[in-house]
């Protein structure tokens, strides 16, 4: 009998290679990175790294805004679609190279463990390597995969990374879409052959597409209603419309990004191939997000999001069982001439068989909804202190001394946290008590170390998915690098997003930044923010006083006081523009500058506002619901 294995030189090479790629990964990435920038208009070499490598941060935000409208959003994140993609696209190049079988799948377990860190090894790519891992792995031991068994596993792996990733969307959203495809295609693509008479295997394989998206796009909806109030009424058409272009524009930039790494390579063939399609899709996108009736504001609640499952479930469940039925009637009355015997066994068989599908697809169902169960509790419960959950939003300027820290937590979403306050003041501890394990986000206004410092204590020590910043030092920058905290720069028009929380960036104009600091006063180039949740808006003016800095935001529910209070001449004109209810003042007790100072404290009291100081009253919560804010003070 021949050895099945794979030749042990072949495994030798293999991790040799994947080895030296891991170490050299940041370089891979960057080169990469330049090769889907060569030869392509600005718009599509963005789109194609966005696509490819997850890096969707230098995307025009008008174009991010169409995709998210349109229902496009997960074109722009690597998940298990780049995962499926990349091994249907090596195989046959493997296979060119003369390679058997054994040796192929040996080599795809190679490219799929430098692709998940090379795509930035979110939750989404996480997931789908496991699971891609696992199918190969049964594969080359000669047993039939089990996709749902692989699933399991890749949920078990990545809550034993990381426990806090079971409150993150983007991983529920994840497991949602693949357990959706895994229990509703099949029926779905059934019902679309039937009904359009597929033939030939171009038909057959839109018939699969489209019975994937629908099936996606059923398993999700209830989640995004849940987490972001909103839907997308557009999401089936054009994800229908841009299914012909999407694996090809995939194929031909991850044939780029692996011919980058050749000097001198001409990527720029690939390239002008893959332009048009990523420009299709990008016109797709505004097509079908630009309408004002493409997105609808829908509200779920737990109750509501149980139902809209257990409906789906029971679909998952009830229509194979009436396909199974159907099927059973259909095989009786074509053998109903056969001999006897003959036609018992085939019948008893067949029933048999479809009754073991069946059940276990009920099986199956009934995990998922007691897992949804679970998983959505502890994304509601992501957030707990001593009010409780987080149900809207939860505001908390944190009582770090004399610095900033601003953490803003919308339910069911990655939380943000704007400054860190000084080094050295426990702030890992004092996030964790606010029952965050992890930050989608974390802002550096300016790099004064009573804004900066407790984030730098941060890196490596905390989970930090992104470090946004509209200047930062080449030092900093590489300590977020080097923590996986990947570093994102902002400027004037800016958006961040986290659930249904909105921070458009006011403040500096990308103008100002293109001159050096030296001389320039750091607090007139601090970033400015606005968060909108619904209809509750916040003003983060950091360091950025009013005189030097010109704000008109319009009005606000409440303003973050510049400068600690500092003395600032613009004050009252500002409250004047902008007439917010509540005003916060982040500032150390006994502090040497004097802050806040008494004309700082009576402008607001002469405007009316309601002042809370982070020396006085500690840390400041504030949790925002539809139309309420409750006030909390640790006084």
């Amino acid at each position: 009998m021949p050895d099945r294995r794979p030749p042990v030189l072949v495994l030798l090479c293999a991790v040799a290679a994947v080895a030296l790629a891991l170490v050299h990964a940041d370089q891979l990435r960057s080169r990469a990175s330049a090769a889907l920038g060569r030869g392509m208009p600005a718009r599509e070499a963005e789109l194609a790294r966005g696509f490819v490598l997850g890096q969707d941060e230098r995307i025009d935000p008008g174009t991010v805004e169409d995709f998210r409208r349109a229902g496009l959003s997960h074109l722009l994140a690597v998940s298990g679609q780049n995962v499926a993609l990349l091994v249907l696209l090596a195989m046959p190049v493997l296979a060119a190279l003369g390679m058997p079988l054994r040796t192929r799948l040996v080599w795809l377990l190679g490219l799929i463990a430098v692709y998940v860190p090379l795509a930035g090894a979110g939750p989404s790519i996480l997931r789908a390597g496991v699971m891609g891992t696992l199918a190969v792995l049964a594969t080359l031991a000669g047993r039939r995969a089990s996709r749902f068994y692989a699933l399991a596993v890749a949920a078990i792996v990545t809550l034993s990374i990381d426990p806090g990733i079971a409150a993150d969307v983007g991983w529920q959203l994840s497991f949602a879409a693949v357990l959706g495809i895994l229990l509703l295609a099949a029926p779905l693509r059934a019902s679309i052959a039937a009904s359009i008479g597929v033939r030939g295997p171009v038909l057959r394989g839109l018939a699969e597409g489209a019975a994937m998206t629908v099936a996606a796009t059923l398993a999700t909806a209830p989640l995004i209603a849940f987490h972001f109030g909103e839907l997308s009424t557009t999401t089936l058409v054009a994800n229908l419309l841009a299914l012909p272009a999407v694996a090809p524009a995939m194929w031909l930039g991850m044939l780029a990004a692996a011919a980058g790494q050749l000097p001198g390579f001409p990527v720029e063939v690939f390239n002008c191939l893959d332009a048009p399609l990523l420009a299709y899709i990008a016109q797709v996108a505004s097509w079908c997000g630009q309408p004002s009736w493409a997105y609808l504001h829908v509200r779920l609640g737990i109750a509501s999001l149980l139902g809209s499952y257990s409906v789906l479930g029971g679909a998952a469940i009830g229509v194979p069982w009436l396909l199974r039925r159907r099927r059973i009637a259909i095989l009786r009355r074509a053998s109903a001439q056969a001999t006897p015997r003959c036609n018992a066994f085939a019948m008893r068989w067949m029933e048999k068989t479809l009754h073991h599908r069946w059940r276990g697809r009920v099986w199956i169902a009934a995990g998922a909804g007691v897992a949804a169960v679970v998983l959505v509790w502890s994304a509601q419960g992501s957030g707990w202190d001593a009010a409780g959950p987080v149900v809207g939003l939860r505001v908390e300027v944190l009582d770090v001394g004399q610095g900033d820290a601003i953490l803003l937590q919308p339910a069911g979403a990655p939380p943000v946290l704007v400054d860190g306050g000084p080094p050295g003041d426990e702030l890992a501890s004092k996030l964790r008590a606010a029952g965050v394990g992890r930050l989608g986000v974390a802002v550096v206004t300016h790099e004064q170390s009573d804004h900066a410092g407790g984030i730098e204590d941060l890196l490596g020590r905390f989970p930090i998915a992104r470090l946004a910043y509209a200047r930062l030092s080449r030092r900093l920058r590489g300590e977020a690098e080097a923590a996986q905290a990947a570093p994102l720069r902002i400027v004037e028009g800016a958006r961040l997003r986290s659930g249904p929380l909105r921070i458009a960036v006011l403040w500096p104009p990308r103008e100002l930044l293109s001159a050096p600091l030296a001389g320039a006063d750091p607090n007139t180039q601090a970033l400015v923010l606005l968060a909108r949740w619904h209809d509750f808006s916040m003003l983060l003016t950091a360091d950025a006083e009013a005189e030097s800095v010109p704000l008109d935001p319009g009005p606000v529910d409440v303003l973050k006081v510049a400068h600690h209070g500092s003395e600032d001449a613009g004050l009252g004109a500002l409250l004047d523009r902008i007439a917010p209810k509540l005003a916060v003042i982040s500032v150390g007790e006994d502090n040497s500058y004097g802050h806040p100072t008494p004309a700082t404290l009576a402008t607001l009291a002469a405007h009316g506002v309601r002042t809370l100081r982070t020396d006085q009253d500690g840390s400041v919560v504030l949790d925002v619901r539809r139309g309420t804010i409750q006030v909390r003070d640790g006084g």
